[in-house]
């Protein structure tokens, strides 16, 4: 039976480069493949669209934005893509591929989860999506089957495929409902436009699934739930889990608010949300009514009500500026009633009616409580000089400078504080590429600084320069090395594959910018030669060739040789009959095996003489002869033969008897 649909594609090399192996995924538009890329040879991921779906434009540019899009991204937490393109009838998308399970196979094993552990996944997803939406990015898409955990606990979003760009034109889907309808926000359903609030919307409802087990939503069809979307909230987590605080209610109320101005701004304003709620779980608050009424989704103002507070005589403007709280205040002061040079009022003056008598009496009493002012200050001024020189001589005139002591040896340092009438002591002892081993590095306090005689001056002295030895690192994998370099504070610099026949693949070769022993400094980069294994090299068939031939070529190219001969009426003596394996390509040191002839072969031919017929046919077949019988009297008894008894014949010759 012939193979059709995705298994067709197994097997096939896309654009010379990308081989197709296994399937591993299938969604609605596409399906996801395990491949290789044979020019960098790593795994990949390769998705491929839907037969069918490369003819519809819409559906085309939709994959291929989501290579455009995904490609802004460099996160960790982003699943990277790597090509994009179309060979033949197949259009196709190359990403990073990476191993383990979704967040769908994770909640099928733990839900409901510890709220704890649910959080702390959703905020490396939402870690992801900050990044997505700070570059104007919206998912669309946001699912438990779009998030991938790798063996080691990472968390990686995948699929923007539905992404676009955040403009002022993001208003409509087209008309077609995209997404899984469990984790739809309303504006998708009702096609009311799309911003980064969906994808809130949607980790919202994945935290309630995460913690409860359930769907926020369920209904006899897709279009049952998407209506409970729009018009119905999602209820609190604690009505299916009871023990759930109460702050974890808040936090998915205010994702999955209907209302998208109620909910979180982006991802980042709901990672920072989250965290809040992990510190109070992690603080073991049972309930927190601040954290709630800071989370739960704030009633929108309404538009109609106005102000009825009273404007202060400054006007609204100081209202604005000392906000809607403030108390009604006179808003004026010494210069806003005053004469200018010709005795008239300024022509700054603000408008509005004069001050009254008794304002005006305020304003005189504040000069005169200015001018006593002054005359105050100059007194306090006076004291403080007099005071500033008192301290001096009862303070600072009792203190010593601190000697210069950076650049002693430690003894020479010890000796030179003592002499000033200090003590020292070292705190710690540091690298330095400057100081010389054993040589103060800095002093606290400093050279200079002012200290009570007989206090102690705490020194850094020199450990010398910093240096690491280049450790031994033939045959590690990449893994230990990094492991086998971390507490020398070196770095894995570039890492290139070269072929080996001493050392594994996968394993590495040797250092290449640096030498095994070499001492280098701290977080110093050294690159290094991975093995790719033994050199293929081509196997060529010596069939035909003389011995001699046949062995010399195999082993130049670096080939063991096992010659084994045999009989052979076809090939000369001493020539090849055959090689095993006679093509392909080996690896030094393997063995070929070659099948010489050794010509044809021959027997003695045995003397049947005296025989009767039979035996005699009976004994020349035996020994690998043809019989030719030949009646020369009457009788049943061998006269004579030819060729003679004793000669030397080839096997399937023929021998004639007389009988």
């Amino acid at each position: 039976m012939p193979v059709t649909g995705d298994e067709a594609l197994v097997g096939r090399l896309l654009d010379h480069r990308y081989l197709v192996g296994e399937r591993i995924a299938r969604g609605g538009m596409a399906s996801v493949f395990l491949g290789t890329d044979q020019r960098l040879d790593r795994r990949v991921a390769i998705k491929v669209m839907h037969s069918g779906l490369g003819d519809d434009g819409t559906f085309t540019q939709r994959f291929e934005r989501e290579a455009r899009a995904a490609a802004k991204l460099n996160h960790r937490g982003v699943v990277a893509v790597f090509d994009q393109g179309h060979d033949g009838d197949v259009t196709y998308l190359v990403m990073e591929y990476v191993p383990g399970r979704t967040l769908r196979d994770v909640m099928r094993d733990e839900a409901p989860m510890p709220p704890r552990r649910a959080l702390g996944l959703l905020a490396d997803v939402l870690a992801a999506l900050a990044v997505a939406h700070r570059e104007n990015l919206i998912h669309r898409d946001v699912k438990p089957e779009n998030v991938l955990i790798t063996p080691e606990g990472e968390v990686k979003v995948a699929d923007f495929g539905l992404s676009r760009a955040v403009s002022s034109a993001t208003t409509a889907t087209g008309g077609t409902l995209m997404g899984t309808v469990s984790y739809l926000a309303p504006e998708i359903v009702v096609n009311d436009g799309v911003d980064r609030r969906s994808d809130v919307y949607a980790c919202g409802a994945m935290l309630f699934e995460m913690v409860t087990g359930e769907k926020p939503h369920t209904g006899d069809t897709p279009i049952h739930v998407a209506y409970k979307h729009v018009h119905e909230d999602i209820a609190p987590p604690s009505s299916v889990v009871p023990d759930l605080p109460d702050y974890v209610d808040a936090l998915v109320a205010r994702a999955t608010a209907r209302d998208r101005a109620q909910r979180s701004a982006d991802a980042g304003v709901l990672l920072h949300q989250v965290r809040m709620v992990i510190g109070a779980l992690d603080a073991g608050l049972a309930a927190d009514p601040e954290l709630v009424a800071d989370l739960a989704p704030r009633a929108p103002l309404d538009p109609d009500e106005e102000a009825t507070a009273p404007i202060p005589v400054g006007g609204a403007a100081a209202v604005a500026a000392a906000g809607a709280d403030a108390e009604p205040t006179m808003q004026w002061s010494t210069r806003d009633w005053h004469d200018d040079e010709d005795g008239d009022p300024a022509d700054d003056d603000p408008p509005g009616e004069p001050p009254t008598h008794e304002e005006y009496g305020q304003v005189a009493a504040l000069r005169a409580g200015a001018r006593r002012g002054r005359a105050l200050l100059i007194g306090v001024v006076v004291l403080a000089v007099l005071l500033a020189g008192l301290g001096y001589w009862l303070g600072v005139g009792r203190y010593a400078e601190t000697p210069q002591l950076v650049g002693r040896s430690e003894a020479q340092a010890v000796a030179e504080a003592e002499e000033a009438g200090f003590e020292l002591t070292v705190g710690r002892r540091a690298f330095s590429e400057t100081a010389p081993l054993g040589t103060v590095i800095s002093t606290d306090p400093a050279a200079g600084d002012r200290l009570l005689p007989g206090s102690t001056i705490t020194a850094v002295v020199s450990k010398g320069v910093e240096r690491y030895e280049v450790p031994r690192t033939k045959g590690l994998t990449l893994e230990e090395l990094e492991r086998e370099l971390e507490p020398l504070t070196l770095q894995v610099g570039e890492v290139t594959e070269v072929f080996s026949d001493s050392v594994a693949e996968g394993r590495i070769v040797r250092p290449v910018s640096h030498a095994a022993g070499d001492s280098v400094r701290r977080g110093t980069t050294i690159d290094f030669e991975i093995s790719k294994g033994p050199e293929p090299i081509e196997i060529a068939d010596q069939s035909g060739r003389s011995r001699e031939q046949a062995v010399a070529a195999l082993e130049a190219a670096g080939f063991q040789v096992d010659v084994q001969e045999e009989f052979s009426d076809d090939v000369d003596r001493g020539d090849v009959i055959s090689q095993d394996p006679d093509g392909g390509t080996g690896v030094r040191g393997d063995t070929i095996t070659l099948v010489v002839s050794r010509g044809p072969e021959q027997v003695d031919v045995p003397d049947v003489r005296g025989e009767t017929e039979e035996r005699a046919t009976e004994i020349l077949e035996e020994a690998g002869f043809e019989v030719r019988v030949r009646n020369v009297l009457p009788g049943d008894t061998v006269l004579a033969q030819t060729p003679d008894a004793g000669e030397t014949q080839r096997v399937g010759s023929r021998v004639t008897i007389f009988v």
